[in-house]
């Protein structure tokens, strides 16, 4: 498995290495894997002052230091999301400046309370507008698997970042598929979770009308599930399953989607991992239920106009809000602000109003099978260019981003949880990813799920972890 997290954090603990000789791997690894274009902000100073902190803390205080899930584990934040204090976020843009840097949120008080030490940013495209991490101000992000592909975005420094074994771990976004569409390209684990389960505050809560989740992306599912356990919850607790599932002994009904409708076609290999997955969880003892395109297609649809729709309100409310120049910005952010201002309210209201309904008919889905086994992306991870933010057409921009990843708004706009993991990989060697969906506060579920899927060894990651002992 080339490491994770999960093992770095335990070789920090037994005193294999020390979290400064972790950092400095860190540190010295971003270094070498500059042309990738993971890293949009490093600070070498504060992540080693962090270290510091951290080996002293082990020396002093072993038993608090052995209470914190990723005790000394370097990492490093999104340039979009809720802040960490000292990492002076511009979302991607030379609008906003990197100076000062506000307070921590709640989810940055929470990571740093699971023991990680940030030392930077990750590149993001400019606002978080494409599944391409490419902003006009750079780096330009590449995929680590194949430098000539996109890594995904909008978290696509933070997928290049942890497939390249710079970090093991990185905390991420997702908006309308920012943490999946990334993990997809690189073959990482990515979760979005279910609305609500990671705080958003206190400035952060309603972000894009509930839309974004924050979490991050990761090397293995068991890195996935303890994130997830130590970040979510209204009181620093596990978000907890409201309809437990014996997962190891029940058995449940998996819907099972290959079909991604006429206009956005998914080719075969990956359609045939999502058949290979079903096979492997059928031989388990669960069910699957095969499912038409026709139950979705709605959905999808209307999944998309509410995305388009509420981030082009939030990013002219941003830019009136904070009076920034936006003629200094690239022509697609400012053409999806002009067709935010543009929008008429009754036209927002519908809208709104659709995405009530995708939440109602997933809902009425998941009153017969327990969770859906899907794909992720439609082809391999797309050439460097492939979303260009020279031009002004928000309908040509959102229409490919929908043909590359046709199922991942639906989980953004319905507010439930779901999860791609790698499922084995296509004649380039490159990531077949398959995407698991499961109802409101089933995260375990779907964890129990991918970690039954990843146990089969279909993927392997290219890039030991900087620092991890061998």
């Amino acid at each position: 498995m080339q490491g994770d997290a999960t093992d770095l954090a335990a070789a920090i603990r037994h005193g294999s290495l020390s979290a400064a000789e972790a950092m400095q791997a860190s540190i010295d690894a971003a270094a070498r894997q500059e042309p990738l274009g993971a890293i949009a902000y490093l600070d070498a100073a504060m992540g080693l002052a962090s270290a510091d902190d951290s080996d002293r803390e082990r020396r002093s205080e072993p038993d608090r230091f052995a209470t914190r899930a990723f005790a000394g584990v370097p990492t490093l934040a999104k340039d979009l999301g809720g802040p960490f204090a000292g990492l002076p976020v511009t979302a991607g843009s030379c609008l906003l400046e990197r100076k000062g840097g506000a307070a921590d949120s709640d989810l940055a008080s929470r990571f740093r309370d699971a023991g990680f030490c940030l030392f930077g940013l990750t590149t993001s495209p400019e606002f978080g507008l494409s599944l391409a991490s490419e902003p006009a101000i750079g780096p330009l992000c590449r995929n680590p698997l194949d430098p000539a592909r996109t890594a995904g975005g909008s978290s696509g420094g933070a997928a290049a970042a942890v497939a390249a074994g710079i970090v093991a771990i990185a905390h991420a976004t997702d908006a309308g598929g920012s943490i999946r569409v990334p993990a997809a390209c690189c073959g990482l684990v990515g979760m979005k979770p279910t609305r609500g389960a990671i705080p958003g505050g206190p400035s952060f809560g309603n972000h894009l009308a509930g839309i974004a989740s924050e979490l991050a992306v990761c090397r293995s599912v068991r890195d996935t599930a303890l994130i997830f356990g130590s970040l979510s919850g209204n009181s620093r607790g596990p978000f907890a399953d409201p309809y437990p599932v014996d997962i190891d002994n029940g058995r449940l009904r998996i819907g099972f989607l290959t079909d991604t409708g006429p206009a956005y076609p998914t080719e075969a290999d990956r359609l045939a991992a999502v058949e290979d997955a079903a096979r492997a969880l059928e031989s388990d003892g669960h069910e699957i239920v095969p499912l038409a395109w026709a139950e979705f297609e709605w959905s999808v649809a209307a999944s998309g106009r509410a995305f388009a729709d509420i981030i082009s309100v939030n990013l002219a409310a941003l830019i009136e809000a904070a009076a920034l120049d936006e003629s200094r910005a690239e022509p697609l952010t400012q053409a999806f602000a002009a067709r935010g201002r543009g929008l008429a309210v009754t036209s927002l209201w519908n809208t709104l109003n659709e995405a009530v309904l995708v939440s109602h008919k997933l809902w009425t889905l998941f009153d017969r099978i327990d969770c859906i086994l899907m794909p992720m992306l439609s082809s391999a991870p797309l050439a460097i260019g492939s979303f260009p933010s020279d031009h002004a057409d928000t309908d040509l921009h959102l229409e490919r981003m929908t043909a590359f990843a046709p199922l991942a708004c639906l989980a953004n706009i319905s507010g439930f949880p779901a999860l791609t993991l790698p499922f084995g990989q296509d004649e380039h060697a490159l990531p077949l990813p398959v995407q698991i969906m499961a109802p409101m506060g089933h995260e375990p579920r779907l964890l129990s799920l991918a970690a039954r899927l990843e146990a089969e060894g279909r993927w392997q990651h290219r890039f030991p972890v900087a620092g991890l002992p061998s």
